[in-house]
């Protein structure tokens, strides 16, 4: 089997043959940045870390499009959209709305909160129920103040 990152890296080769260079563009930040936290931990990433990373590129580029619309730079913001359905092509599937509703609705009642002050412990044991799924942070939050409000 192998792992996220050698898919990475032969994608990359087969979008260089194909001359896709949007997608060789994004591919190439994806293993520079792959490479970058190879070297701060010092040995191999985990599959678990490669996507931990592409999580957080993932994350970049959406506080980008924010920043580009609030700015009125559509073309921009596109860009980084069209940077982030590349780069999500090798996460797991986006948990719905539904999913993260259940999840928060489940942690609740795990942790028994009920003020804002527990929303830490709620997002926490939230985000451990959608693990193995992709979840927005923000979208986790809001869930956790509309509930705990």
């Amino acid at each position: 089997m192998t792992s996220l990152k050698d898919t990475i890296v032969n994608d990359l080769t087969a979008a260089m043959k194909a001359k896709e260079a949007e997608r060789v563009g994004v591919l190439r930040m994806v293993k520079a940045s792959l490479m970058n936290r190879f070297i701060e931990k010092g040995g191999e990433l985990t599959d678990e870390e490669v996507m931990k990373t592409l999580q957080s590129l993932v994350k970049q580029r959406r506080d980008s499009i924010e920043s580009y619309e609030k700015a009125g730079r559509s073309e921009l913001a596109a860009k980084e959209a069209a940077e982030i359905a590349v780069i999500e092509v090798y996460l797991p599937q986006a948990a719905s709305q539904d999913e993260i509703n259940a999840a928060v609705a489940a942690a609740v009642a795990e942790t028994g909160a009920s003020s804002m002050k527990e929303m830490g412990s709620v997002m926490k044991a939230a985000l451990a129920h959608l693990a193995g799924k992709t979840a927005d942070g923000k979208l986790v939050s809001e869930a956790v103040k509309a509930r705990l409000a």
